[in-house]
């Protein structure tokens, strides 16, 4: 899908753009440049937008506001979900062969590599996410949604179905001007790594996550709150079912 150049909103400007083959469907991936680089915390102002199918117009459009996470998605740490929640929604737009992917450059939620690795060294000492940061004089997150609500008004989606665990998000994107319809959790388990920090988020942060504590005592219950996540949401109204692989 080709973005007129003619058409940039202020400080947003397309760097490039190209279709790029993945697992999941042939996606137009677009470099968007959004303000100046951070360089107190190293966080680069060139984010992606990863689109499948016509999302022009469209409402109800199933889109993943993604952060980056090297540690995850690069060198396989446990430590957090953040790989298996970006794979979750790539496969799952796939599935229905129309949506997208913003994938911000916000390391650490915000704070940067670095200082994402000094609160990890905190962690292990037995501090949790949100302890770890304050003792290191940042926020518990410091993230922001500007560029991901420029690249999707730029985009022209009419409204979109987020799909997150975090409430926090859906605000900050409606107060930017994105029509929010409804969140999606987007529940990919948890591991003995990962496990404390998803409870960091679920109790200290507000995160609609299922209590791991809960669902380990009963796992019949885990499955009825998992409702509808990103793995089985019903189909877009304006695209067929998915048909069950032979």
């Amino acid at each position: 899908m080709h973005v007129p150049a003619a058409v940039i909103r202020p400080r947003l400007e397309v760097l490039a753009q190209a279709p790029v083959p993945t697992k999941h469907g042939v996606f137009e991936m677009s470099v968007f440049h959004w303000g100046e680089p951070e360089t107190a915390h190293g966080l680069s102002p060139d984010h992606v937008a990863m689109v499948l199918g016509e999302v022009r117009g469209k409402h109800g459009v199933l889109v993943r506001v993604h952060s980056e996470c090297l540690t995850s998605e690069v060198f396989g740490s446990l430590k957090c979900d953040c790989r298996d929640q970006l794979e979750a929604a790539q496969a799952e737009i796939g599935r229905r062969g129309q949506g997208i992917v913003l994938y911000l450059r916000q390391e650490g939620r915000g704070i940067g590599l670095t200082n994402k690795i000094r609160a990890y060294q905190l962690q292990s000492n037995g501090h949790d996410t949100v302890d770890a940061n304050r003792l290191l004089g940042l926020p518990d997150d410091a993230r922001d949604y500007g560029a991901a609500a420029a690249m999707l008004k730029q985009l022209g989606v009419a409204s979109i179905r987020l799909i997150t665990n975090n409430p926090d998000k859906v605000n900050a994107l409606r107060a930017l001007g994105i029509a929010v319809d409804r969140r999606t959790p987007s529940l990919v388990g948890h591991n003995p790594f990962s496990a404390p920090y998803l409870e960091a988020k679920r109790i200290r942060m507000g995160h609609s996550l299922p209590s791991i504590a809960a669902s380990e005592a009963n796992p019949a219950p885990r499955a009825e709150a998992a409702a509808k996540p990103v793995s089985s949401l019903p189909p877009h109204p304006d695209l067929p079912p998915v048909q069950p692989e032979g």
